[in-house]
Formats: C-alpha cells, sequence, structure tokens
C-alpha cells in the first residue's frame, strides 16, 4: 500500500489510510442508491454522490473507528449512513436556496426539479435509516437520528434568523452547529460508540467533530465574500446574494454606524439590491476587519479539534485528524 505521507493535502492522506474501507463504502452507498421501480432516484442520488466531493464524513467515521481499534464490519454502514444524510440535506437545501450550483456543477433542482430534489431526499433519509439499523446498536441509531432532528432544526432556525439584523453571534453558531456541526459530530461519534471506545474518548470525538464542523462552516462563509468562484465551485457572494447573515456579516452590522446600518438594512432585511453593493459590503467589512475576525475564529475551533484528539491513542490517524483541523483554516490562506 502507497504510504498515507506521500499525498499532499490532509484529507488526501486521510483517504490513501482508509481506502479500502473507503471502496467498500462506495459499493454500499451504489448498491443502496438503487431503486427497482424509479430509475431517477439513483440519476438524481449520483449526480451529486459522484460530483467529486472528498466524502470527509464518512472517512470521518471510518477513522474514528479505525482509531479506535474497531475491527467489524459495521463501520462502513455507518459511513455510507453519513454520506446519505449529507447527500439528502444538500438536495433539499438546494432546494430551500434556490440555488443553481453545487460543486461547480449545477444542481440537481435546476437539472430535473425541486419535487424530484425533495423526493430523493427523502428516499436517501430513509435508506439511512435502514442501514444504521442494521448494526443492532441502539446507541448510534439515537446518535444519527438525533442529528438529523438537529440539522432540520438548525436550517429552520436559519429560515427566521437570516435576514433579521438583529441576528447575534451566539444565534449564528447555533444555526451553524444545527446545519453543519451536528453531522461531523455524529460522524465521529458513532465510529468511537461502535467501537466500544471509553466515554472519555466517545466524548473526545464528539468534541473533536463539533469544533471541526463549526470552523469548516466558518471558513465556508469566509469563503464566500474572499474566495474565488472556481475554488469554492460557487459564485463569490452568492450568500449576499441570498441574503445570508452569516459570521462576516454579522460582524460588520455590530459595528456599523447608521448609515452603514441602513445599507445593511436595505441589501439583507429589505433585499433590495443593486450593481455595486457587493462591493460596498466587502468595503464594509474590510473596514471592520470581520473577515480577519471570522478567519481567527474558525482557527479558535480548529485549535479546540486538535487538542480533543489528545484523549486518543496514539496512531497515524490522529494525526492525520489533526492535520485536518489545521488545514480546514489554511484553505483561507
Amino acid at each position: 500500500m502507497q504510504r498515507p505521507q506521500q499525498a499532499a493535502k490532509p484529507h488526501d492522506r486521510l483517504a490513501e489510510a482508509l481506502a479500502e474501507d473507503m471502496n467498500a463504502v462506495n459499493l454500499l452507498i451504489r448498491e443502496r442508491m438503487a431503486s427497482q421501480h424509479a430509475p431517477r432516484i439513483p440519476e438524481v442520488t449520483a449526480h451529486l454522490v459522484e460530483a467529486g466531493g472528498k466524502r470527509l464524513r464518512p472517512m470521518l467515521t471510518l477513522a474514528a473507528a479505525r482509531l479506535c481499534g474497531y475491527e467489524g464490519p459495521y463501520h462502513l454502514h455507518l459511513a455510507a449512513t453519513v454520506e446519505f444524510i449529507h447527500t439528502a440535506t444538500l438536495l433539499h437545501d438546494d432546494v430551500v436556496d434556490e440555488s443553481r450550483q453545487r460543486r461547480g456543477r449545477p444542481t440537481a433542482n435546476l437539472l430535473w426539479d425541486n419535487k424530484s430534489s425533495v423526493l430523493v431526499g427523502d428516499y436517501l433519509f430513509a435508506r439511512s435509516f435502514q442501514l444504521m439499523t442494521e448494526t443492532g446498536n441502539m446507541r448510534v441509531l439515537d446518535i444519527l437520528a438525533n442529528a438529523s432532528a438537529v440539522i432540520a432544526e438548525g436550517e429552520v432556525l436559519q429560515l427566521t434568523a437570516a435576514q433579521d439584523l438583529r441576528t447575534s453571534v451566539d444565534t449564528y453558531l447555533q444555526v451553524i452547529r444545527g446545519k453543519t456541526a451536528a453531522l461531523f459530530s455524529a460522524a465521529t461519534e458513532v465510529g468511537g460508540v461502535i467501537a466500544g471506545a471509553s466515554t472519555e474518548q466517545i466524548s473526545a470525538l464528539f468534541t473533536y467533530g463539533d469544533a471541526l464542523g463549526v470552523a469548516f462552516q466558518m471558513v465556508d462563509d469566509y469563503l464566500d465574500y474572499a474566495g474565488e468562484a472556481g475554488v469554492i465551485g460557487k459564485n463569490t457572494g452568492d450568500d449576499f446574494r441570498e441574503r445570508k447573515l452569516t459570521l462576516p456579516v454579522i460582524l460588520a452590522v455590530a459595528k456599523a454606524d447608521a448609515n452603514e446600518r441602513e445599507f445593511w438594512a436595505r441589501v439583507i432585511e429589505k433585499g433590495v439590491q443593486r450593481e455595486g453593493d457587493l462591493d460596498h459590503a466587502l468595503a464594509l467589512m474590510a473596514r471592520h476587519d470581520t473577515l480577519a475576525a471570522t478567519r481567527a475564529e474558525a482557527q479558535h475551533f480548529a485549535s479546540k479539534a486538535r487538542t480533543a484528539l489528545a484523549a486518543l491513542p496514539a496512531h497515524p490517524l490522529r494525526e492525520m485528524l489533526g492535520d485536518l483541523a489545521d488545514y480546514v483554516v489554511a484553505r483561507t490562506a
């Protein structure tokens, strides 16, 4: 086997180290996304599942299980479950956000329609529950079912908070813990649970996944304003056009004078956006240094993720997970 260290990026090294398991997970995903009676289901699912995503969440489950010494087969089921939940939420999110691009490609709702995206997402949620019950472990079922509820809760909270200038940093954290970090922490936690890890180790895996997920979403929100479209797989400023109150804007609103607040109220709350408004928004963020503050906050959570790993056994996978936490923020460089 090729040595993991030969790959440059942490998620690539992780993919190499877990290649055999990931091949088995991919086969399981293809098998379970099939439908005897509705060929559109595998068509829509394959569009997202095979679109070149990093499969980060299922790799977290596999890594956590292996790191804790697991030798059985059910980490594969849990990894596939996590990927199905993730894919289902993406299908639903693109309908809610009326998105037209995902991972640099047209969204499923654009290629097919909203009805297909919603219903195929529902199908994948059902498949995910079938997979997780096959483990026979009620605790992992509880963790993943709870995560699914928290994800939906976070999305609904975002609907009500997204265009309200009173939205606080605490509310923002609640939103991203729901819509993003909940699945990261569930992915790592169930890996430890299926491996029979100690309470301390399972808690450490949860903390790692939660902090990694928060950092990951903060960096995504940073890159929406500071990244290049060809790199981030969507158009720069999409969050602005969709009137989402993410951390860079929340911090800018908190420091705004009366004129600046009037601008934010017009473009975010009222949705009256004109040519040049995105550039003006970027100028206000630069004036108050909110992109740098967002990056610093992401770094804080990435460091918290790395620190949590100290409770886990010494293992090459532990080092890769630590490097992954650092790399999440390094994407902003």
